[in-house]
């Protein structure tokens, strides 16, 4: 057997899966602070130092990269939910000091940190998860593929197979039938939200497989953030104020706002056209403080601390009615409740989107919601109860199940690199 690795490269969080030694899959481990994990938070860090040798560039990821942006007091390029750019024909590359970095010089930097914090040896093969749909407008597939092998290529890997998020989610499922079944699986990441409809038939040679449908679409749990983001902390940065024009008082563009929508949009809005605007429109501002208070969140790089309190406010929804959120960074104090209930009215939007992206999976499937004869949701926005109850609201209580959210594409992946024929199960 071929020996291959399982990476499912995710928008907030990385995961890597390999055979060991008794031909089982387990998890590539971390540890931080004596502190053991998994996933592997897929976020980087670039900073300076000066030495006899000159001025140099260091790069930190995974919790070490949060480490040193702490450390440094925002004074470095901090980058999270990067996977966004993947397929984005608009982003062409970044600056980061005195160098220009493409999305494949990030992912390649990213997985080369992963390598040396797990202490191993990457095989030469992986089999790599991707989403059904890329996020960002008008995605380019083949544009991501080709930013990934050269990324991948550049870590040294020689032969690369890349496998739907998830139908590698149900074939890490599909190991616990015992007769036939057709499932649905609903993979929530970061950025995307993918549906995959699989025929499973259980035979003496193992498990046969055929695919019926793969649909997804751009919303996931980035966009249920934002929508706490744009109800109770974007009014303290001056959503919903007023500057002059003309003698007009007119209101501050929303598009400084919808930056929120993505985090890799945060990461770099300090280095943008929009914060030259913003210092423009302080000018002019009805409400200088609250404008003068988004200036100061961006020079403080404080995205990843509004990023923290925003989840920790999510977590909170995903297990009782109501949660407090609380962020306090520079010129900004917040402590709010959250009822559940306004949450739910809040992603209404993206959870219509999410039951339309279903519908297209079962028409193109050409199913019945009745011949559908398991559900398993992956992913960290499964946890939040509206997205649980809208499917167990359309399928049954009874056909839903989930478990190790977080990790099961990756080990579905490593399976998957068991296959002889590992052709059939890639794209």
């Amino acid at each position: 057997m071929t020996l291959s690795i399982g990476l499912d490269f995710g928008t907030t969080n990385t995961v890597a899966t390999m055979l060991n030694a008794e031909g089982k899959v387990e998890a590539v481990h971390f540890a931080h602070e004596d502190e053991a994990f998994d996933a592997f938070r897929s976020v980087l860090c670039f900073s300076e130092t000066d030495d006899d040798a000159g001025r140099r560039t260091h790069v930190d990821a995974g919790p070490w990269a949060i480490d040193k942006f702490v450390e440094l007091a925002g004074e470095c390029r901090f980058i999270q939910s990067f996977k966004t750019f993947a397929a984005s024909a608009l982003f062409t590359d970044t600056q980061i000091y005195n160098r220009r970095l493409k999305f494949e010089d990030l992912l390649a930097s990213f997985l080369k940190q992963v390598r040396s914090h797990a202490g191993i040896d990457f095989p030469k093969r992986i089999v790599i998860g991707r989403p059904v749909s890329f996020a960002g407008a008008s995605p380019n597939d083949t544009l991501a593929r080709e930013r990934y092998e050269t990324a991948l290529r550049a870590v040294g890997f020689e032969e690369i197979h890349h496998v739907y998020e998830p139908v590698a989610a149900a074939y890490f499922f599909a190991q616990r039938l015992n007769t036939d079944a057709t499932i649905l699986v609903a993979d929530f990441g970061g950025g995307t939200s993918d549906f995959s409809v699989v025929k499973f038939s259980v035979g003496p040679s193992g498990l046969d497989y055929k695919p019926l449908a793969h649909t997804g679409v751009g919303v996931a749990g980035d966009a249920f953030d934002y929508r706490i983001i744009d109800n109770a902390v974007a009014p303290a940065f001056g959503k919903g104020s007023e500057f002059t024009s003309w003698g007009k008082a007119l209101p501050v563009p929303n598009s400084y706002f919808t930056k929120f929508s993505r985090w890799n949009e945060l990461s770099v809005m300090r280095h943008s056209r929009d914060y030259r605007e913003l210092e423009v429109l302080l000018r002019t501002s009805l409400d200088p403080k609250r404008i003068s208070a988004f200036l100061a969140f961006l020079d403080a790089d404080a995205g990843y601390a509004m990023y923290r309190a925003v989840s920790a406010a999510k977590m909170q929804l995903s297990h009782g009615d109501e949660a407090t959120l609380s962020l306090h960074v520079v010129g900004v104090d917040i402590e709010q409740t959250i009822k559940r209930t306004d949450f739910d009215k809040w992603i209404a939007p993206e959870l219509a989107e999410i039951n339309a992206c279903v519908d297209r999976a079962l028409r193109d499937a050409g199913l019945e919601e009745t011949q559908i004869d398991r559900v398993f949701l992956t992913g960290g926005s499964s946890f939040v109860p509206a997205v649980r109850a809208q499917f167990e609201d359309r399928f049954g209580a009874a056909k839903i199940e989930t478990g190790d959210q977080l990790v099961s594409i990756a080990y579905g992946l490593s399976l998957i690199g068991r296959e002889r024929d590992i052709g059939r199960w890639a794209v």
